[in-house]
């Protein structure tokens, strides 16, 4: 087992100790997806956002976090059904993770953390050693109570052997971004470096999904407004117009290989101007 996450670890270009704990989160995140595969949890959620973008689609950032939502609404869903069977799992790669269900009954979005510092004192490592006691921390999350209208698919990933994930397809995935960027009640430069891929890719949101989350997070200032092409690029430009860019940069930074954060300098309005230009175009050819 350890000889396949060496080679795994070795597939990485690796310029510094942060991206070396970045990959080694990675790698951990892949292994709990499988470990996921194996408890049956595929049966009843999905997986979405930016970690599904990175490990499935190729998103050029890395993404903190494992972000699932359930296919059928259940208010009584509880990590501790899936936490225990998830911990064997890994042990059976040598990982001595520890996962702590968080679960709150009166939040939809239910939250599990695991956390390890077993994985990197198994590698050869190009980099020093994470700090003793230092542990790299993956959260867990799934949205027990998501607006009707996802679409689902099924995606294949071939480590640490072949296995099957679902996913929330990539049109409704972008509907859920945009809810996120249109109302996070701060700047996330990573929603909008997705965003940018999103559109690079010629994805184009599914808009029911979109027009479902903002009523049911009463988001609309218009409760009237359609939610259509001219209103998506009316809203998208007052928000890009709103944002502090230096903020945003500031988040997406660390994310990012050094290829990709040189593109950080042409960030600000009249690119995300452009873009928003450029989805509305792509939407209006489909109306």
């Amino acid at each position: 087992m350890i000889e396949l996450l060496q080679q795994k670890l070795a597939r990485y270009t690796i310029a510094g100790a942060d991206e070396q704990e970045q990959a080694l989160k990675e790698i951990l995140q892949e292994l709990t997806l499988y470990a996921l595969w194996r408890e049956g949890f595929f049966n009843i959620a999905a997986f979405q956002g930016g970690t599904c973008l990175r490990i499935l689609y190729g998103l050029p950032r890395f993404s903190e976090d494992l972000d699932f939502i359930l296919q059928t609404p259940d208010p009584d869903f509880s990590w501790a059904r899936t936490v225990e069977g998830v911990a064997a799992v890994l042990a059976e790669f040598g990982v001595a993770a520890e996962l702590t269900d968080r679960t709150r009954a009166d939040r939809a979005v239910r939250q599990a953390m695991l956390k390890d510092n077993s994985l990197g004192g198994q590698l050869d490592l190009k980099f020093t050693d994470l700090p003793p006691g230092r542990k790299l921390r993956i959260k867990l999350e799934v949205d027990t109570n998501p607006p009707s209208g996802s679409a689902w698919s099924q995606r294949f990933h071939d480590f640490p052997t072949d296995f099957s994930v679902a996913v929330q397809d990539l049109p409704s995935n972008f509907a859920l971004k945009l809810h996120a960027l249109l109302c996070r009640p701060y700047t996330k430069g990573r929603d909008w470096y997705d965003l940018l891929w999103y559109i690079r890719n010629g994805t184009l949101p599914n808009m029911l999904l979109l027009q479902n989350a903002l009523d049911q997070t009463n988001a609309l200032a218009d409760s009237d407004a359609e939610v259509n092409a001219e209103w998506l690029r009316e809203v998208l430009i007052a928000k890009i117009q709103s944002l502090d860019w230096a903020e945003a940069i500031r988040d997406v930074e660390p994310f990012l290989n050094g290829i990709e954060r040189r593109s950080l300098a042409v960030w600000g309005e009249p690119l995300f101007t452009e873009r928003a230009q450029q989805l509305f175009e792509q939407l209006k050819m489909t109306q």
